[in-house]
């Protein structure tokens, strides 16, 4: 795949406008990314990314001073230098990649679209392409939030930018949301097909599915009946009753993965990582798990990060060398991460897919 710029080359005038009345637009929303590595950048995309009051879900007085007295100055530097493990030659990998599936998108798409790219976080914002839209006269727009299983965090807060941006036109356009795609079958087709190429190569011990995770009691709150939620066994099946249940929904996307992997029982774990401050966050915890792993006499680990759609800090690097680094020290001998799905075929097809039929 060819190289794409980082900076989206889209513009149009008035008279092209003009072509393009009857079309739809199409807001491809990833989480974000800093501009660039360095301190200063990163410093400015914490600031921007925890102050959301849907990921860091205190009040706005305390989390302002947690926030920019104590996360974004101590933790930037070395979020700053993680970063740069990653940076390639066409800049962050999670943008870089987003660029390219747009282009993809919008050539299976074809002309009655007009596909653009957005980061919930810094830049390619979401108000720059909306504001393209309204400027195009599109009255029909379907945003794709790139997180297979729906959180009030990630989803949640995409949803709350668009509206928020929305609420101030004029004419506000017919708007259609993505809510979660784990059950679509090209997404769990393009995680399998990744899979079964590191299966072919060697036999694994065990096979690790990890979550981002999110605070306990984020998950409580969006059980609005009060009756369900366990964070234990109640996440066994997705029901009707627990259905926007983040946790519950990663469970059954593993479920999913090995049924079509064909993982036997026993032989595979669903856990959550990125744990942030001292309040309980959803468990099993990976680091906890690799620890448990190891200590029972497994020696290879395929591990799977199926909240993520596109390689990133938290699959490069938490997954595949932290985590590979954590295993080998408790007497591990081999850990395989498997990439996302980046620019896969199948993940374009179902991005598409879903586009048509939301």
């Amino acid at each position: 795949m060819d190289a794409i710029a980082l900076q989206s080359p889209h513009t149009t005038d008035a008279t092209e406008a003009v072509g393009l009345l009857g079309k739809t637009g199409v807001l491809l929303v990833n989480l974000g990314t800093p501009d660039s590595p360095s301190v200063p950048d990163v410093r400015k995309y914490l600031r921007e990314f925890l102050m959301d009051g849907r990921v860091i879900d205190i009040p706005y007085i305390p989390r302002f001073l947690l926030v920019n007295g104590i996360i974004a100055p101590f933790r930037a530097p070395k979020s700053a230098k993680t970063y740069r493990e990653v940076w390639t030659d066409n800049g962050s990998p999670l943008k870089h990649y987003g660029y390219v599936v747009e282009k993809m998108v919008q050539a299976q798409l074809g002309d009655d679209y007009v596909v653009r790219l957005a980061m919930r976080y810094q830049s390619p914002s979401i108000d720059t392409a909306l504001t393209e839209f309204q400027r195009l006269g599109l009255t029909d727009i379907v945003v794709v939030p790139f997180f297979p299983q729906y959180a009030s965090a990630t989803t949640g807060s995409v949803y709350e930018k668009v509206m928020e941006v929305l609420k101030t036109w004029q004419v506000i356009p017919q708007v259609r949301f993505v809510n979660r795609f784990l059950e679509h079958p090209k997404f769990i087709e393009g995680f399998v097909q990744l899979g079964r190429k590191y299966m072919a190569e060697r036999t694994y011990d065990h096979y690790l599915f990890s979550y981002h995770g999110l605070p306990e009691r984020q998950i409580r709150k969006g059980d609005v009946t009060k009756t369900v939620c366990q964070l234990g066994d109640c996440c066994a099946s997705l029901r009707a009753d627990n259905q926007h249940c983040y946790r519950a929904q990663c469970f059954e996307t593993t479920r999913r993965l090995v049924r079509e992997l064909g993982i036997p029982e026993g032989q595979y774990t669903t856990c959550f990582q990125s744990r942030l401050g001292k309040d309980p966050w959803i468990q099993p915890y990976t680091e906890d798990t690799i620890k448990k792993l190891a200590a029972q006499g497994v020696k290879s680990v395929l591990a799977f990060s199926p909240a993520f759609v596109a390689d990133c800090l938290e699959t490069t690097i938490e997954v595949g060398e932290e985590y590979k680094e954590l295993f080998e020290e408790q007497g591990g001998e081999h850990w395989q991460l498997v990439e996302s799905l980046n620019d896969s075929p199948l993940w374009v097809e179902t991005v598409v897919d879903l586009v048509k039929n939301t």
